[in-house]
């Protein structure tokens, strides 16, 4: 486990770009936080480092937004279901993990049980206008997770 202190929202998106860099196909990346914490924009930032130059917006309305690039980047947000087995009717496991791809699903903690175990789980706590702690833990043995760990470790200039 690691925590960031940001106290920007381009610190937000450097964490993202950094993170975003260092994905490989497969990887499910988890974001919690409550409405306006900063997920959206922590994903902007993992497109942008992914190497996509697409406009990232939330997928709140239409739950699975697809960005093409090296490799596909889904990004899931589950805000509005009703249940995992809605999700479960639009296919979600196709992506979780995706094989020719990365994942990264916004409110994870409503599909729960739907995510695979190996996954990194960022949460983002807000203690003031910008400023946001973010606590980067992995699930699973994937050594993959751990190595990106690493490189945010590595990436002190981001926040604290």
């Amino acid at each position: 486990m690691i925590v960031f202190h940001v106290n920007n929202e381009t610190q937000t998106l450097k964490l993202g770009q950094v993170i975003g860099q260092n994905l490989i196909p497969g990887m499910v990346i988890c974001l919690k936080g409550d409405l306006g914490a900063g997920k959206t924009t922590l994903t902007r930032g993992i497109v942008k480092g992914s190497g996509i130059g697409s406009h990232v917006t939330s997928p709140t309305f239409t739950i699975i937004n697809e960005y093409e690039g090296k490799y596909k980047l889904y990004h899931i947000d589950t805000y509005r279901i009703e249940s995992p087995d809605e999700m479960i009717d639009l296919g979600v496991e196709n992506y979780l993990p995706a094989g020719d791809g990365v994942t990264v699903v916004e409110w994870p903690e409503l599909i729960e049980d739907l995510l695979p175990e190996d996954r990194l789980t960022l949460t983002i706590v807000s203690y003031g206008f910008h400023e946001r702690k973010i606590i980067v833990q992995v699930h699973g043995k994937n050594p993959s997770y751990e190595k990106l760990l690493q490189e945010l470790k590595n990436h002190d200039s981001i926040g604290d």
